[in-house]
């Protein structure tokens, strides 16, 4: 049986507002089809990749992030938004890997834990790729992907009607100094990290997407086409 195949929609660098609403137009898509199981040639849904424009600081189900805490934020030049992500406040912005699938789970045989998982399982294959071979998920709380106790890669998702939107963030060469500025994930006493910090070069988001998208092919069991309009 031939593989589910996944829309792949690479937009380089832009602002964390464009991600969105591309996210939010291939939601209604998914929610307007018929749902089905996994089936021969079935179409799941759209892998999203971008690097974020600009600092974002993001707010999840679970807040994060107070009326005082968002100004004092935004006086530091960065924009502020609340999601309907899992999680509570981490920051996104140049230099990170961000990941957005907008999946019909139903399509791909998988439950939300499996799913989370999965993401997960990118990650940890991405950074053993680079080297990084002891990267790894943790128990609950501490979602994400970790090297000892600094986290390289958050990970916070929605999913209604079995459509999942939101994603990962991983931490190419992001300037870990805009982290300090939060609680990362409510998460107190543990780091940040990224791979440029671990490999002690600058690693790009561009050089860590082949390896990525080879992970997600594998982990997912899909295939991935190009889409050349984000639209």
């Amino acid at each position: 049986m031939r593989q589910p195949a996944v829309r792949l929609v690479r937009l380089g660098r832009v602002p964390y507002a464009e991600l969105l609403g591309l996210q939010d137009r291939w939601l209604r898509r998914l929610q307007a089809e018929p749902g089905t199981e996994a089936s021969s040639g079935t179409e799941a849904g759209a892998l999203l990749l971008c690097e974020p424009a600009g600092p974002v600081y993001t707010a999840g189900l679970r807040g994060g992030l107070t009326p005082e805490e968002t100004a004092r934020l935004r006086a530091l030049g960065a924009e502020v938004r609340v999601t309907g992500r899992g999680g509570l406040a981490t920051f996104h912005g140049p230099g990170q890997l961000l990941c957005h699938p907008v999946l019909d789970l139903r399509r791909l045989g998988l439950r939300l834990r499996m799913h989370v998982a999965a993401l997960e399982a990118c990650a940890v294959r991405l950074c053993e790729l680079q080297g990084l071979q002891d990267a790894r998920a943790r128990s609950p709380p501490y979602t994400g992907v970790w090297l000892d106790d600094r986290k390289i890669c958050a990970i916070g998702v929605r999913c209604g009607r079995h459509i999942t939107s939101h994603g990962l963030a991983l931490n190419c060469s992001t300037d870990l100094t805009w982290f300090e500025h939060i609680v990362p994930c409510g998460l107190v006493g543990t780091g940040v990290t990224s791979l440029s910090k671990e490999l002690q070069r600058h690693v790009t988001v561009d050089e860590v997407m082949p390896p990525f998208l080879v992970a997600f092919k594998e982990i997912y069991k899909c295939t991935l086409i190009s889409e050349d309009s984000p639209n």
